[in-house]
């Protein structure tokens, strides 16, 4: 029998195991015919249909081909648009899969972020707590810390200011060596009071390059720029990671020396290679410090200290590597000189090293104040004196500055002490009691020390240089009268501690 198909009703079923395509139609009759194709028949008729796009004859001896395979190719498309459904459920669902695992990530790093976030703010919270609570006047507590100075650092420099003015200034050309320090870090750079907690490595070496360029070291010797910078950055890299003697400290120590010539006004007094000398030996002084003192290296029988036969074996160290240094030609920034000019700047950066042993303080405080009262700038021994006494300065000159930048410092100088102290306990070596952490504290080991090293030395230096006494002589005296106060308030509070045990025994024994 010959069926006219009048109408065609389509319907899909995607299972999980088999996809059905229900075909239903009406004959001339009014009759219901359906037929039913599988997967396998679907996927076989669709390619038929889309891939040769030609009549198809099926087994339906139908007369209306033509109808049948357009009613097919619907089929076929709807069939097709099934599948890409499929698909994209399944895309869509490993997506979603991959982003909540992500979301989870993610928001695990926030939880942690915020918890470090709030254990900083209890820790502040609590630091702020203690200084409050302090029995000291408000004059003397500590300010609150600073990350950054209150002034910029850097400012453009005057080309890339008017480049900037110009029409069509690419913004992306700009280069590091576009930036200047600004004026207010220059002029912070020429106080004693300046904060090199707030300042990186990379910037404290850009500040050393300015503090030669500024006192006309590399003008005044040709010294070339690059070598300058290659040799500040040998210079950075021969610096331990100890808790004192590292580079930061190296920093200070220069930087303190610069503040004296400035404030002292002593490039009208000394000659230029006077001047480069005193910051070279400052850069130099501490290259390579082990962290243990001359006292550890000649009990413990160091490499150091039979090489340099138990006399100042740091100090001779430091010197050896310096020099290491300055034969590489890349860092040689006395290239300029002749080789006996050289020599005689050789000779008097190791003496102003050697200097900074403090096994040699009185001996070397000593021969100052008997030429302090006659002092002669003509005289090369007088000079030679001052420049040792000038460089022991700068090199324990933490107590000059602020208490807010000086008391980190005893802190890590105690760490240091600590460490050797807790080595020297290990290996049967005498410990010395400012340094054993069971006997000292900052008060006691801070007292004795500005009392009778950091002020009567300040105080010889400055019957030269009156205009010393505020900016440094001064801190000092106010620096000993804090820690004497913590000490009263640390002997008072060991005292009530001491009754209350004495009243629990006496309890005890009743």
């Amino acid at each position: 029998m010959n069926v006219y198909m009048h109408e065609w009703h389509v319907c899909i079923t995607c299972a999980s195991q088999e996809c059905t395509l229900d075909l239903a139609f009406v004959d001339s009759s009014g009759s219901v015919c359906t037929r039913v194709f599988y997967v396998a028949e679907c996927v076989r008729l669709c390619k038929v249909v889309v891939e040769y796009n030609h009549s198809v004859i099926l087994s339906l001896h139908t007369d209306k081909e033509e109808l049948f395979q357009n009613v097919l190719t619907q089929v076929a498309e709807q069939f097709s648009r099934a599948f890409k459904i499929n698909e994209l459920k399944t895309e869509v669902t490993n997506r979603l899969a991959m982003l909540e695992k992500r979301v989870e990530l993610e928001g695990m790093k926030v939880v942690e972020i915020e918890k470090c976030r709030s254990d900083i703010k209890k820790l502040r919270e609590e630091m702020a707590s203690r200084n409050n609570s302090s029995y000291l006047e408000d004059s003397k507590k500590m300010t609150p810390r600073r990350d950054v100075p209150s002034y910029p650092k850097y400012m453009l420099s005057p080309q890339t200011i008017d480049a900037l003015r110009k029409p069509g200034f690419d913004v992306w050309l700009w280069e590091a060596n576009e930036y200047h320090l600004s004026k207010e870090t220059v002029e912070a750079l020429r106080q004693p009071t300046f904060d090199a907690w707030q300042w990186e490595p990379n910037e404290m070496l850009s500040c050393l390059e300015h503090m030669y360029h500024d006192l006309g070291l590399v003008k005044d010797f040709t010294i070339n720029p690059i070598t300058l910078k290659r040799w500040l950055l040998c210079i950075h890299d021969n610096y331990r990671n100890n808790p004192f003697h590292n580079f930061r400290h190296c920093f200070c120590v220069t930087q303190m020396m610069y503040s004296m010539i400035c404030q002292c006004s002593l490039q009208e007094k000394f000659t230029q290679v006077d001047i480069l000398i005193l910051m070279t030996a400052a850069v130099c002084h501490d290259l390579d410090h082990p962290g243990y003192n001359n006292t550890y290296q000649v009990n413990a029988r160091t490499d150091l200290a039979v090489r340099y036969n138990d006399i100042s074996p740091l100090e001779n160290h430091h010197c050896a590597i310096a020099f290491q240094i300055f034969s590489q030609p890349d860092c040689n920034i006395f290239a300029s000189f002749d080789p006996e000019a050289f020599k005689q700047i050789r000779q008097s950066t190791i003496t102003l090293i050697l200097a900074t042993d403090m096994a040699r303080h009185g001996e070397i405080l000593d021969s100052f104040k008997q030429k302090v009262d006659v002092f002669d700038y003509s005289d090369e021994e007088h000079v030679t004196c001052l420049k040792m006494v000038l460089i022991k300065c700068c090199d324990i000159s933490n107590e000059v500055r602020p208490m807010e930048v000086a008391e980190p410092w005893v802190d890590c100088l105690l760490e240091e002490y600590f460490m050797q102290s807790d080595r020297e306990k290990t290996e049967g070596l005498p410990v010395a009691p400012f340094m054993d952490r069971e006997k000292v504290t900052k008060p006691t080991a801070q007292i004795g020390f500005i009392k009778f090293v950091l002020i009567p030395m300040f105080e010889t230096v400055m019957k030269l240089f009156p205009q010393i006494e505020d900016v440094m002589v001064q801190p000092l005296r106010e620096s000993r009268d804090r820690y004497e106060e913590l000490k009263q308030i640390d002997d008072a509070m060991n005292e009530v501690k001491k009754k209350k045990s004495e009243n629990l025994t006496i309890g005890k024994k009743k």
